[in-house]
């Protein structure tokens, strides 16, 4: 018996390195694109901080039995706007998120779109 393993015949050719290691490039260089030349990078414009209307205003409340405040913070599809669009806070956003299923819950809102009747 023999030590040697039999030949492939496999065309594949394993790629460098190792398992798990990271293509070439280096962990501190940005892929391709506009900036990657030496030119100058757009700057976006600024945009103003979303602030919480509830924080902002302390006489607003929110109550499920008002869907006319409620009806601010879900799409026209009936899904609830989310906390990074809206600009709530955390703390309001769960009473809005609560206050928008209890009025589903008792048909003041609608629970999804509303179908086109052909």
């Amino acid at each position: 018996m023999s030590d040697e393993r039999p030949a492939t015949t496999s065309s594949y050719q394993r790629p460098a390195g190792g398992p798990g290691q990271r293509p070439a490039g280096g962990p501190g260089q940005r892929p391709a694109g506009p900036g990657a030349q030496g030119g100058p990078r757009k700057r976006r414009p600024f945009q103003r901080r979303k602030v919480c209307r509830f924080c902002a205003e302390k006489n607003l409340v929110i109550d499920y039995k008002e869907p006319r405040t409620l009806r601010f913070f879900i799409t026209e599809r009936g899904k609830i706007v989310p906390r990074r669009i809206s600009g709530n806070c955390a703390a309001h956003q769960r009473h809005i998120t609560e206050a928008i299923k209890r009025a589903r819950n008792i048909a003041l809102l609608p629970i999804a779109a509303n179908h086109a009747v052909n």
